[in-house]
């Protein structure tokens, strides 16, 4: 069974950088496509980020310019770096794949002077 572990979250000032990290376990990992996705307060889960088993990237245009995704398989794992945040990009941030799996806990993304 596939088990998605999201870390790097945190609060961060306007203007600032994170790096969330999606260690993913149990399954072949390369042969997937893999996702970025986060759910602010009262809103729905949104698709932020794609990245294809050879590493060809989709961004969602609140995001494009500003965050990038990227894999490493041999540690099984896909990173969401983001840069120049802003107060909007605060929510849950979660990663998957395609086709979907269960969700993993997600990591809180807060950015707030």
């Amino acid at each position: 069974q596939v088990q998605l572990v999201e870390s790097g979250g945190g609060l961060v000032q306007p203007g600032g950088s994170l790096r969330l990290s999606c260690a993913a376990s149990g399954s072949i990992f390369s042969i997937y496509a893999m996702g970025w996705y986060r759910q602010a307060p009262g809103k729905q889960r949104e698709l932020v980020a794609t990245i294809t088993r050879l590493s060809t990237t989709t961004y969602a245009d609140s995001v494009k310019g500003r965050f990038t995704i990227s894999r490493d398989n041999a540690k099984k794992t896909v990173y969401l770096q983001m840069n120049s945040l802003k107060p909007e990009d605060t929510a849950v941030y979660y990663c998957n794949r395609s086709p979907l799996v269960n969700w993993g806990q997600g990591t809180q993304v807060t950015v707030s002077s």
